[in-house]
């Protein structure tokens, strides 16, 4: 799990590398951008399982390629970008406000004169036909998409102040603040680098819109690392003017000065320590942001730190109750979680024993539930943290088999009952909740009744 984050990260600073070179940087410029993603939010970004370092590498490498285009306008740093924003769909939708921005700033831009060729409509061409697969399976299911950002500005982008997105942007790159901006200004305003305008303006259109629709702070970490490639060669720049012998002394001072502003972030960068010693080192960072989940409240771990811990137990614990169960009927289980990430642990952590799939009535969970066919079941298994206290009168027999025990969890609490003989009346009742779920996620406006279920 850790290689793709670690490979999408390290091809990011090749990426950065090169377009400082293309910018005009030499050795010195490199290395002072490379260390700049290297030292900032990027280190912990990359340490983590999850779309954004492949999303950070595709907009770092379509900034690349159209820098390469300015300088030779050449048919291929089209089509690559059209290829990374194709798959960069694939990846995460978030990438649709990304090419928003790049459109954007070609048109503000006398580049704008690039949408008139035949490469960047095969370059457009190329990016669809990439991500049509998908399109096509959302168009199907009704734009299941649509109820997922519904849930999302209602649960958690709410939350999102443009204040603190803004205070989160200086703080995810702080040990390259004075890189970055100088990075930005200079595409924007400085001869040299007046040609590659565009770019600085992708960075303004995409954090404009990230801040109308109140996105996510991390949303625009992929705007940033083409930003320390600018700063770099702008640094290179103003050095030149100055004595040799004050020039001599800053550069190696200037190479130092990202890694030691970094220190003091990094306890809350890594998880390199336990979690009760990173409750207590967490109180140093709590006006930094960091402590601050998805619901606007602090808590004593962040967010994805404690995104990582009690799934293991979590899904040990589901094997035990369902290797407790009679060996004559246990292949006829359900496994039935209140989320994703629940069922997603029971069945990664357990792939290699003899359990069956864990379901969901939740994201794309939704869409791989059992049919009619095989919904005989003899046992059911719930997982949620708030279980419905009812459910006792539909089944023959129902125990609690385990919870989640561990204080640092953001999972802690949840149980796991073990139901054996369910009646009627509760299969049917999954079926409805499960085409209620349809429904809602499917855009349709009919909705069934909402009947007391497994909640």
């Amino acid at each position: 799990m850790k290689f793709w984050p670690i490979l999408w990260g390290s091809l990011t600073v090749y990426v950065v590398a090169r377009a400082t070179q293309r910018l005009g940087g030499g050795a010195w410029a490199v290395v002072l951008a490379g260390l700049c993603y290297i030292v900032s939010g990027f280190a912990r970004l990359n340490f983590l399982f999850q779309p954004n370092s492949f999303e950070v590498f595709a907009f770092t490498l379509a900034c690349y390629l159209l820098i390469c285009y300015v300088q030779r306008p050449r048919p291929q740093y089209l089509y690559g970008i059209g290829v990374g924003l194709g798959l960069a769909l694939l990846n995460k939708y978030s990438a649709l406000f990304f090419i928003t921005a790049v459109l954007g700033a070609l048109l503000a831009t006398p580049l704008r004169r690039v949408l008139a060729t035949r490469a960047f409509w095969l370059s457009a061409a190329l990016a669809l036909g990439l991500w049509l697969p998908n399109l096509l399976w959302q168009l199907r299911h009704g734009i299941p998409f649509l109820q997922h950002m519904r849930e999302l500005h209602d649960t958690q982008l709410v939350y999102v102040s443009g204040a603190a997105f803004w205070l989160d942007q200086a703080v995810m790159c702080l040990p390259a603040l004075w890189v970055w901006v100088p990075g930005l200004l200079g595409l924007l305003l400085s001869r040299p680098l007046q040609p590659y305008r565009v770019v600085g303006l992708i960075y303004c259109g995409g954090l404009l819109l990230l801040t109308l629709l109140h996105g996510k702070s991390y949303y625009a970490l992929g705007y940033y690392p083409i930003l320390f490639a600018a700063g770099a060669v702008w640094w290179q720049q103003q050095l030149s003017r100055w004595p040799l012998r004050a020039a001599n002394v800053l550069r190696p001072a200037l190479l130092v000065l990202p890694l030691l502003l970094s220190l003091p972030f990094l306890p809350i960068l890594f998880t390199l320590n336990s979690p009760a010693r990173m409750v207590a080192v967490g109180q140093h960072y709590r006006r930094t942001g960091a402590l601050r989940w998805e619901d606007g409240q602090d808590h004593p771990l962040p967010q994805d730190f404690a995104d990582m811990l009690g799934w293991q137990e979590l899904a040990d614990k589901t094997w035990q109750a369902y290797q407790a169960l009679p060996a004559a009927t246990r292949a006829r289980t359900l496994i039935l979680t209140a989320n994703y990430g629940q069922a997603g642990a029971i069945n990664y952590v357990n792939r290699h024993r003899p359990l069956p799939a864990a379901h969901s009535f939740n994201g794309s969970y939704l869409f791989w539930f059992p049919g009619p066919a095989a919904r005989h079941w003899e046992h059911i298994l719930v997982i949620d943290d708030e279980p419905d206290p009812a459910l006792g009168t539909h089944f023959r027999q129902l125990r609690r088999a385990g919870a989640v025990r561990n204080p640092y969890a953001r999972e802690q609490g949840t149980a796991i009952l073990v139901g054996s003989g369910p009646d009627s009346v509760i299969v049917r009742q999954i079926s409805r909740e499960h085409q209620q779920a349809l429904a809602t996620w499917g855009g349709s406006r009919a909705r069934l009744p909402k009947n007391h279920g497994l909640r």
